[in-house]
């Protein structure tokens, strides 16, 4: 998949179609971000513990080339927001929304 990482002018009624309201769009959308975010974090915090050590030397903190490029790597990937917003507009991703029922007011 190819995502761009520059920001894009978005048709907010091409993002309210799939829910029928824009703001529904929007919060599946903020979910799936949540998401993405969240397992990226996760795959980069995993990938560092792998560096993690218990003695800090400065030797250490300047050799470590490879640190580096897992860090600048995650930095360049477009940010979840953008690659839920294609998922969204792609028709990638499966939501539902919950029924609220109304309920009597006693008063």
């Amino acid at each position: 998949m190819s995502i761009s990482a520059s920001i894009i002018t978005r048709d907010t009624n091409k993002i309210s179609e799939p829910s029928g309201n824009l703001y529904e769009s929007v919060a599946v959308i903020a979910k799936r971000a949540r998401q993405i975010s969240a397992r990226q974090k996760e795959e980069l915090n995993a990938k560092l513990a792998e560096f993690a050590s218990t003695i800090d030397n400065l030797e250490e903190i300047f050799e470590n080339r490879e640190q580096i490029e897992i860090s600048r790597f995650y930095e360049r990937m477009p940010k979840p927001t953008t690659v839920a917003t294609e998922e969204f507009l792609n028709g990638e991703l499966t939501f539902r929304i919950a029924e609220i029922e109304d309920e009597p007011k006693d008063f």
